[in-house]
């Protein structure tokens, strides 16, 4: 099952997406779930599947507005340099634990959304990742338990900020700025995959491949993530996990390939979907 946040007319919704366009579960349901993440707080994933369950769609694509696949996340935390090609073209000595920090809501975009190049920065950077969305809450979960907590997984850009990154060695501002994120289309509910699924994940920019990986390849695992991560914090319904970028960013490219006003930048997990943004130059 594919499930999405979109908006009409302003007006939020979140639906299930099938072949020919969204059936609106806000509408089907009568407003019982006024969003997504109210659906994992109430660990409703099977009673959405059964209502949509033989549904026609109630929009097409080109007549709703993407929203973030959560736009309203308790928490996002995302994971640097979790891929061994990324930490050597960025010269970092391995690390025994994942290096962690977070975005806020405020800096994502949905799936066809701009993604903003603030007037502060010449040095917009793309970095595509796989997001996992928590479905069950828990504390100190072990990594052979962890695939009961996922709801689903979906594409990720993280989109960077570069110089703004580096001011210091915290990469919180550059991470952050309003609209530099872009996570969607849909998120691909666990049920899909089973257990430890193997995903593959590349970028493009403007139509040129600019990064590809498989999750088997990153430093740490999915499941060693979330173990991690819910030592230190409680992990909620709705938390998302951003998983790391692999290597071709483009800081590291010779020479640099920053995005530009006018860019399209797509995000690819082959087995879910293409989350795809333009670029646009903040008024």
């Amino acid at each position: 099952m594919k499930l999405l946040s979109f908006e009409i007319a302003g007006t939020p919704k979140f639906g299930v997406w099938v072949d020919g366009g969204v059936i609106d579960m806000t509408q089907r349901l009568a407003g019982k779930y006024p969003d997504l993440l109210s659906v994992l707080q109430a660990g409703a994933l099977a009673e959405i599947a059964a209502a949509a369950r033989h549904g026609t769609p109630d929009y097409s694509a080109d007549s709703i507005g993407f929203l973030p696949v959560i736009p309203n996340p308790p928490k996002i935390i995302c994971i640097g340099i979790n891929y061994e090609e990324h930490r050597s073209e960025i010269g970092r000595e391995p690390s025994l634990k994942p290096p962690v920090f977070a975005r806020f809501a405020n800096s994502q975009v949905g799936h066809l959304g701009a993604i903003v190049l603030p007037p502060e920065s010449e040095k917009l950077d793309y970095e595509g990742e796989i997001a996992v969305i928590i479905g069950k809450g828990g504390r100190r979960i072990a990594p052979d338990r962890v695939w009961g907590h996922i709801a689903g997984y979906a594409p990720y850009n993280d989109g960077s900020v570069r110089d703004w990154q580096g001011h210091t060695h915290q990469w919180t501002p550059g991470k952050n700025f309003v609209h530099t994120g872009g996570f969607g289309p849909w998120m691909s509910t666990a049920d899909e995959f089973g257990p430890d699924p193997e995903l593959h994940l590349s970028t493009r920019l403007n139509g040129v491949e600019v990064q590809r990986a498989s999750s088997r390849q990153m430093i740490f695992s999915i499941a060693e993530l979330i173990a991690y991560c819910s030592t230190f914090t409680e992990l909620e319904p709705g938390d998302v996990i951003v998983t790391g970028t692999p290597g071709g960013v483009g800081a590291r490219r010779k020479p640099q390939l920053f995005m530009r006003h006018g860019d399209v930048v797509e995000v690819e997990i082959s087995q879910i979907g293409v989350l795809r943004n333009v670029i646009e130059r903040e008024a």
